[in-house]
């Protein structure tokens, strides 16, 4: 779950894009990046390759908290990509989301400056996310 701050709303009362993918960070960052995750390591380094956000509604701040599923939708050597679902939190399980996105992410050596294959215990930790 993800709070909607009155800060994330735009001229036409809805969640603005750029703070939806904010927000979509916010839901990121502890589930990866957390200590004890086998992932933990990729807050040393790791990029964004690919982002995509598709709207199928609206979401406003009556909304929040924010419903933000995720899971992984492709696992490769050095790169991963996860899926998002964006519901409001009254929102039924089954409806529709609001938002449906997908970022892409590669593990980066920050000395060599080079992508850097996943190591055995963060790829089975993703694998384990897989639709």
């Amino acid at each position: 779950m993800v709070d909607i701050r009155w800060s994330d709303m735009d001229v036409f009362q809805h969640v603005n894009h750029a703070r939806m993918v904010t927000l979509l960070e916010e839901a990121r960052i502890p589930w990866l990046f957390e200590d004890g995750r086998p992932t933990a390591a990729l807050r040393e380094g790791c990029v964004l390759a690919d982002l995509r956000v598709r709207y199928r509604g609206q979401l406003r701040h009556e909304d929040t908290p924010l419903d933000i599923a995720m899971w992984i939708q492709q696992l490769r050597a050095v790169d991963f990509t996860i899926g998002y679902e964006v519901r409001a939190a009254a929102a039924e399980p089954d409806s529709a989301p609001a938002v449906i996105a997908s970022t892409q992410i590669a593990a980066f050596d920050m000395q060599t400056q080079r992508l850097r294959r996943l190591t055995g215990p963060e790829a089975g930790y993703l694998s384990e996310w897989m639709d």
